[in-house]
């Protein structure tokens, strides 16, 4: 009898907490997770049938809670230490989807980062034109902004904090853009779905709605083994798993962090 009830119960809840997302949708608060698409595509064409300013890729987007993302987060741990174990063999990197050097003005003091490390940042052309002239307000001069991968130097590192949920391809199909491979990458802040079917949300970042991948973490890691790359580490994130506000019934995202090694046959 218990069981029967127990069941009852899990069908009338989730209906229930669907009914209360899709009533958000009339709710004058702000949403950080807004919609369930099945691709970047369409979330994009929902954000701007809805007149919204759809995308990262504009400038009033760029210094959005920039303060806070220079910050070291304890998420970063993992990935301090993988540069520190590789500095000695590694001397610069790339990072895609670095925003403005955020990362770098973050990690440089813990890692004692040398004048001449090369630490150059692939980002959108709005984005990294506004890169530039913040670094160049600084007096930051071993910053280098791209928004073409393939002007990007053959360096080991290829660091990827907080992009795989913005970037609208596979990995794979990003790495083939540089000149060759890198034999080290490492991803921080890569957004799954539990139950492993992707999903396509639109995340508020200021008065823009950017679409927000949740991915499948079997598939995305097949993609880079098939490029060669072993997985040598990975580490949760709970404190980043997050709720579509306006679909609750599709569960939490999980987060995580990687480190991928190319071994002999990728190179």
């Amino acid at each position: 009898m218990f069981r029967n009830l127990e069941s009852a119960l899990g069908q009338a809840v989730k209906p229930a907490r669907a009914l209360g997302g899709r009533l958000r949708y009339l709710s004058p608060l702000p949403r950080r997770f807004t919609g369930a698409y099945r691709s970047f595509e369409e979330a994009n064409a929902a954000a701007h049938k809805a007149g919204r300013l759809a995308g990262y890729n504009h400038q009033e987007v760029a210094p959005v809670s920039f303060d806070e993302m220079c910050k070291v987060a304890p998420w970063d741990y993992p990935v301090l230490f993988w540069l520190a174990r590789l500095r000695d063999e590694a001397e610069g990197l790339v990072d895609a989807g670095g925003h403005m050097g955020t990362k770098f003005r973050a990690f440089r003091g813990l890692l004692g980062l040398s004048d001449s490390y090369p630490w150059v940042i692939y980002e959108l052309p709005e984005i990294a034109e506004a890169g530039r002239r913040r670094a160049a307000q600084e007096g930051i001069t071993q910053l280098r902004f791209i928004d073409d991968l393939s002007a990007a130097p053959a360096l080991p590192v290829f660091l990827g904090s907080g992009l795989m949920q913005y970037l609208d391809r596979p990995l794979s199909s990003l790495l083939s853009d540089l000149p060759r491979l890198p034999p080290h990458l490492l991803l921080n802040k890569v957004s799954f779905r539990r139950d492993g079917k992707p999903v396509v949300t639109l995340e508020r970042i200021g008065n823009a709605y950017v679409p927000y991948q949740m991915r499948d973490e079997a598939s995305f890691v097949q993609d880079l083994q098939r490029l060669g790359y072993e997985q040598i580490d990975r580490w949760s994130i709970p404190a980043l798993s997050h709720l579509i506000d306006t679909h609750p019934e599709i569960g939490a995202s999980e987060s995580a962090g990687f480190y991928f090694r190319l071994t002999p046959r990728g190179t």
